[in-house]
């Protein structure tokens, strides 16, 4: 009977969880247990601590010794530390050249310009200052820029337009016939723009000043600049002389005197620009939008009770784009026809090419120059019946049926 005894199952020696070991010959000493247990989680521990160790050791090693160069890097460093070495060197040299230069062009001008006595006369300076005006002429009408639109637009559009506002200035400055400047809602990113990148360079050009107020309250302050003693004079196409007896001086003195307008320029306007007044200020809309806002310049005009007006484009050129202009071409545009007094000739001179304008021949619009082509005929078809037949009156309706194509004296009934 004892060999036909079922055989005792074998004890597991080792389990992923000791706590669920399973016995069968009885329960067995817990404390030996748990002592094998706890000798047995802290061989892991020892082991883990080894290998943390291990690793933390060989970034420690690795960092302090130095990256190894190629043989191109290290020739481009030697080359760095050559050319760091003989930047005193070159500075010398630098002087030594510009002193060089300035007494040849010092005895140039000596031999082309001494007189007889052997005087010379004052040298020019070989560079123009950086702000140098030029020899235009102020005048007395002022351009506002409108920058109240910085919530429309993008960071990027904003530097853009920062831009333009500079190139403003330069052309300005470099006028024949110069106008005041003035920026309103001058505050928040531009500003930031302003006072940082450009290093407030604002602060030191002449005739241009900037104001957190808006264009309104601008405008008002405008009136008084240009009737104060730097206001300028009326001078070229702003003298119209509307007496023939009274001299060009007389007729600017009166000029001065006339009380000017204030234009807000928008494209949307129903009215044109035929000429500038002096003593007016025209405004300007700071806003680059690449045409997502249409006719926001105009509504905020007409809210204010600002009278609008648009360039003459449609009536001097045939463009293939869009008539909408930045900053900068709107007021050089101005600047060019006080120059030509010719809006074609201002237009063609600072339309960019890729807007393709062309210009009309009779520099006005569709009906005009058909209406005008039909008194042309009219009369040249009079002066024919007259050459034919003597000074005889040809009646109206004859001459319009010569313009048509008939011969001399019939018509259509003939």
């Amino acid at each position: 009977m004892e060999s036909e005894e079922r055989p005792s199952k074998m004890r597991k020696l080792q389990h992923d969880d000791d706590e669920y070991d399973i016995l069968d010959d009885g329960p067995e000493d817990v404390t030996t247990s748990k002592a094998s247990g706890d000798s047995h989680q802290s061989g892991n521990e020892n082991a883990l601590e080894n290998e943390i160790s291990t690793v933390s050791e060989v970034p420690q090693e690795s960092a302090t010794e130095e990256p190894k160069l190629s043989k191109n890097q290290l020739k481009k460093k030697r080359r760095l530390e050559q050319w760091e070495a003989g930047r005193e060197d070159r500075k010398i040299k630098r002087k030594e050249k510009a002193k060089e230069r300035k007494e040849r062009r010092r005895e140039n001008w000596k031999e082309q310009h001494a007189d007889e006595n052997g005087t010379v006369p004052k040298m020019p300076p070989a560079r123009l200052p950086r702000h140098f005006a030029g020899d235009g002429t102020q005048v007395p009408i002022t351009v506002i820029f409108d920058c109240d639109f910085e919530d429309l637009m993008y960071d990027h559009e904003l530097k853009s337009l920062g831009l333009q506002i500079t190139r403003c200035y330069s052309d300005n400055r470099k006028a024949k016939y110069r106008t005041h400047l003035a920026l309103s809602s001058f505050g928040g990113k531009m500003k930031e723009r302003f006072d940082g990148i450009l290093a407030q360079q604002y602060t030191s050009w002449k005739g241009f000043q900037f104001f957190e107020e808006d264009f309104v309250a601008v405008a008002e302050k405008s009136k008084e600049w240009m009737t104060g003693p730097n206001g300028g004079t009326i001078a070229g196409v702003l003298v119209q002389p509307k007496n023939e007896n009274a001299s060009s001086d007389e007729q600017a003195a009166d000029d001065a005197g006339e009380e000017g307008e204030i234009v807000y320029l928008s494209s949307e306007s129903d009215n044109v620009l035929t000429h500038l007044k002096p003593n007016s200020t025209y405004i300007i809309g700071g806003l680059v939008d690449k045409n997502r806002h249409k006719g926001i310049c105009h509504k905020r005009a007409v809210n204010r009770g600002i009278k609008t007006a648009k360039l003459p484009i449609k009536e001097y050129l045939e463009m293939r784009d869009r008539q909408v202009l930045v900053t900068n071409h709107v007021l050089e545009i101005l600047l060019k026809w006080m120059e030509f007094g010719d809006w074609g000739k201002a237009f063609m001179e600072v339309m960019p090419k890729r807007k393709g304008g062309k210009l009309k021949e009779n520099g006005d619009d569709g009906d005009e120059p058909e209406q005008q082509g039909q008194d042309d005929k009219k009369d040249v078809a009079k002066e024919a019946v007259e050459d034919a037949e003597g000074t005889v009156d040809v009646p109206e309706t004859e001459v319009i049926e010569v313009t048509k194509g008939l011969p001399l004296g019939e018509t259509e009934a003939d």
